[in-house]
């Protein structure tokens, strides 16, 4: 059987995830205009509640959905302190046609639109409930599908305990935690394949949209613990691509070594003989640097390398009592003064702070130094009702979501018409 497509272009469906193509499709896509035409209320219904079940946890089967659906949709009013504390609320509470409403002001040539509160947008609300939903909102995965995958595999905790069900409905208060390394490879780049990695032939049809496959669904019947092998997204699994072990430190940190000696020489006047000496300190750097890129280097070899390097630079060196030569020295180090020292020094110590920090690991399944991924940004969000710790990757569900005026904290690319129509379907009575 021929696997589904989960990114389409052609016939694109907005997903819960970070992958580029779903970028494109969200960006390019246009109001629906589910009520134009000649389609029933039925089929206005049917339609809406198709798209956004296919945004709001698609990977959910519909029946669980159904039992959490619920026809209260919370909101809240801001109030004024001040004006409360004159009046008593009974003009608020008094309905229209009482007389006690302002009349809109009809001499103005151009109306303002009345602010009123998004009730529609909150229909899927109680899915941000769920704990793969709320971890991918706090930006510890990539998809709702990848947090669905660190739940079953035991990578999430909730209150300090392993909870391996997806499904299960935070409160207000708990705490959740995911394992950082988890966390690392979902925001992380990706390593790219080697070169001799030649990928399957795809078919004709596959090359004329630009989309990504998915695995088959597991069983209506199967539980929630035990789903791992559910349709997956290719691009947010934690499984780590077949890459060969790349053994060789970046060559761009080694560059900017010789790069930030050169910028001594910009700071402050220089003799010809420190320049010649800088020249040749250049010079010494680019064996360490094809050494790097040599099959057989290791991480310690280069490490050792980049120590004897920054060792030679020593400050305790007194050039006073080494004894004259009549060759000229190679030494770069000797010609510089004591303030140009001082500051080839602290930016060493910066440099191999930021190395401890952010090291060389080709074990590790994502990109090292460690750096976010592509097309990141647009999806860089957090919801107020998450408080969200980076540093150790965990976060307080504080409170459910709710809708205000003119704002729903329920994030959604589809229009409030869209979401009204999809509520009404599920408001029905069976």
């Amino acid at each position: 059987m021929k696997p589904r497509r989960y990114h389409g272009l052609k016939q694109p469906k907005l997903r819960q995830s970070w992958n580029k193509y779903n970028l494109y499709n969200i960006f390019k896509a246009k109001d629906p205009n589910i009520a134009a035409g000649q389609a029933t209320f039925f089929q206005q219904k049917w339609n809406a509640k198709g798209l956004l079940r296919t945004y709001h946890g698609e990977h959910i089967v519909e029946r669980k959905w159904e039992r959490m659906f619920n026809r209260r949709l919370l909101s809240v009013v801001d109030m004024d302190t001040k004006y409360m504390a004159k009046h008593d609320g009974s003009e608020l509470a008094a309905g229209r046609g009482s007389g006690k409403d302002e009349k809109p002001p009809w001499d103005k040539p151009r109306l303002s639109p009345r602010v009123t509160t998004p009730y529609m947008q909150m229909t899927f609300a109680p899915m941000e409930r769920r704990l793969d939903i709320a971890v991918f909102r706090a930006m510890f995965a990539s998809s709702a599908r990848q947090a669905r995958q660190f739940c079953v595999h035991g990578a999430v905790k909730v209150n300090g305990k392993v909870v391996p069900y997806p499904a299960y409905r935070l409160n207000p208060g708990d705490m959740f935690q995911v394992d950082p390394e988890r966390v690392l490879y979902a925001t992380g780049a990706p390593k790219r394949p080697p070169k001799d990695y030649k990928p399957r032939s795809d078919s004709a049809s596959g090359q004329e949209e630009v989309q990504e496959e998915e695995a088959e669904p597991a069983a209506e019947e199967e539980p929630e613990a035990q789903a791992a092998e559910v349709e997956q997204d290719p691009d947010t699994t934690d499984a780590p691509e077949p890459v060969a072990a790349d053994m060789k430190p970046t060559k761009k940190q080694i560059q900017e070594l010789t790069a930030k000696a050169k910028e001594i020489l910009k700071e402050g006047e220089v003799s010809v003989a420190q320049k010649k000496n800088l020249r040749s300190f250049i010079k010494s750097a680019k064996p360490l640097l094809s050494r790097a890129g040599r099959p057989n280097a290791t991480p310690t070899e280069i490490a050792d390398e980049l120590s004897t390097l920054i060792t030679e630079l020593d400050l305790g060196v007194n050039r006073d009592e080494q004894a004259p030569s009549s060759e000229p020295s190679l030494d770069p180090i000797e010609s510089l003064t004591e303030a140009e020292l001082k500051i080839l020094e602290q930016r060493m110590e910066d440099h191999m702070r930021e190395e401890e920090e952010n090291p060389y690991d080709p074990s590790k399944p994502y990109v090292t130094p460690w750096r976010p991924r592509d097309y990141m940004s647009p999806f860089a969000f957090i919801p107020p009702y998450l408080e969200v710790n980076q540093n150790i990757c965990s976060a307080v569900y504080l409170r459910h979501p709710v809708a205000r005026k003119g704002s729903a904290e329920v994030p959604t690319p589809y229009p409030i018409g869209v979401s009204q129509l999809a509520f009404n379907w599920y408001l029905r009575r069976r």
